[in-house]
């Protein structure tokens, strides 16, 4: 079960957002008018619903006790996923974007993406439905020995609960490396992340 904290300043519109997102293996643990409400919660994926305070923007994935959630922004318009893509989403580990007129099937496939570690983009802001979305920068970092080690375990087509068994860590852990991962490689799902390590030289078939 998938445990989804709802953070929208609407009351209604929480309640929407709940009852599109429970079911299927998903559950909504807590709703809260902002992300500085959440105190300590127990969530693994927040779906963030509408413009974000100032101090919502500046408390980020740091504020969280442990590895910190994966985060859902749902946006109005264009504008609000492009302020969001360049600046506060990748303050999160795992982030995706999505527009708030998403329908509940898509939403929750969203949620169970992220749940796994997955980069989550709509479409429509991907330049050539492909490409990596304008005005993020190459990154240029290198990756980590552990994140090379995840990389070549994808490689060979194990899942997050295989690596985990095979590095003796947590799974929660290989879905933070993997995510690392795809912001280094600027990739947003597996195949696209060995490509790069491939093309790169990173790793080798």
């Amino acid at each position: 079960m998938i445990r989804v904290a709802v953070v929208a300043a609407v009351p209604a519109l929480r309640a929407g957002l709940r009852a599109m997102l429970e079911g299927e293996g998903i559950q909504v643990v807590q709703e809260v008018p902002s992300l500085t409400d959440l105190g300590r919660s127990s969530a693994e994926v927040l779906v963030v619903a509408g413009a974000l305070p100032a101090m919502d923007a500046r408390w980020g994935w740091r504020e969280w006790t442990g590895e910190g959630p994966a985060v859902l922004f749902l946006v109005e318009d264009a504008e609000g996923a492009e302020r969001l893509l360049s600046s506060i989403a990748m303050s999160f580990p795992i982030y995706g974007v999505l527009f708030l007129e998403t329908p509940a099937d898509a939403l929750r496939a969203a949620v169970r993406a992220l749940a796994e570690g997955l980069l989550v983009i709509d479409p429509r802001l991907m330049p050539g439905f492909g490409g990596r979305p304008e005005g993020i920068e190459e990154p240029g970092e290198p990756l980590t020995p552990r994140e090379l080690e995840i990389l070549r375990l994808l490689a060979d087509g194990l899942a997050n609960k295989e690596i985990a068994a095979r590095l003796g860590i947590r799974e929660r852990t290989v879905k933070f490396h993997i995510s690392s991962i795809y912001r280094k490689l600027n990739a947003v799902n597996r195949a696209e992340a060995v490509r790069q390590g491939l093309r790169r030289g990173l790793i080798a078939l």
